[in-house]
């Protein structure tokens, strides 16, 4: 989104498909904070800190009107992780999301295990009774074969897992989670998610993975090849029963702390 115009076109986009949050990846802003676009959408994003960082990686959420209302709090942590919280209609369950970039499979081990323990370590502060989703661009290739991981993820996956696979079943495994896209038969023009620069090869890279508690709350998770962000990743959308409840505000000061990162 660091080119002119690109946040609007991206808005466009997230109407057009009735998103009413939308998770990003390469974001390539730096450091952190909230846009309120003409539009009517807020932005929350996160990347590097440093003031002369390279316009590289980054994360943000795009919030609909009803996601903004319902919103708690968010924080951000660093060019690849992001986290918000939002009240629910749902008596005491709030919903957490987590947006991800990881690191590609041919990165160092060190950078590999240093994503997943940040990772881990905000899942931590989670509580159990809430509704978690962790999203975006794990750059995991999980595959059809789910063998020792059936409790993780279905066979509906694409080809076969590589090592960020491993590590990403792994981490859902540790903290109950499922792998939305590997759950739901679709043919395979919407499980892939990513193109190659030379359109050869496609593959599911991206996922949207929700705590096994709330398995039936997620409907569908599929590709929608359409959506035009000048990105070589497709869209991934997931159709979730869950429905999101205004946030009440008691005291002027907690309008003042409700966008805090």
């Amino acid at each position: 989104m660091f080119e002119a115009n690109k946040a609007a076109q991206i808005a466009r986009e997230r109407r057009a498909y009735n998103m009413t949050i939308l998770g990003l990846c390469e974001t390539r802003w730096t450091q952190s904070g909230q846009v309120r676009l003409n539009t009517g959408e807020i932005i929350l994003y996160s990347g590097h800190e440093e003031e002369d960082a390279h316009h590289t990686e980054g994360v943000a959420f795009m919030l609909s009107h009803e996601a903004q209302n319902a919103i708690i709090s968010w924080e951000a942590a660093g060019p690849r992780i992001i986290y918000a919280s939002l009240k629910t209609k749902k008596e005491n369950i709030k919903l957490n999301i987590i947006q991800c970039y990881a690191p590609t499979n041919d990165k160092d081990e060190e950078t590999k295990e240093d994503f997943y323990n940040k990772l881990q370590t905000l899942c931590d502060k989670l509580k159990e009774k809430d509704l978690t989703i962790l999203m975006g661009d794990l750059n995991a290739k999980i595959g059809s074969d789910n063998s020792g991981y059936e409790e993780v993820m279905g066979r509906q996956g694409l080809g076969k897992m590589n090592e960020n696979g491993k590590m990403l079943a792994d981490f859902c495994a540790f903290n109950n989670m499922i792998i939305g896209g590997s759950v739901f038969p679709h043919r395979r023009i919407h499980k892939a998610t990513w193109l190659s620069p030379d359109h050869r090869t496609e593959n599911q890279i991206d996922h949207i993975c929700i705590g096994r508690k709330f398995r039936r709350s997620m409907q569908d998770v599929r590709v929608q090849r359409g959506a035009d962000a000048a990105s070589d990743h497709h869209l991934v959308l997931a159709r979730m029963k869950m429905k999101l409840k205004k946030r009440e505000v008691k005291k002027s000061t907690e309008r003042s702390t409700m966008w805090t990162s």
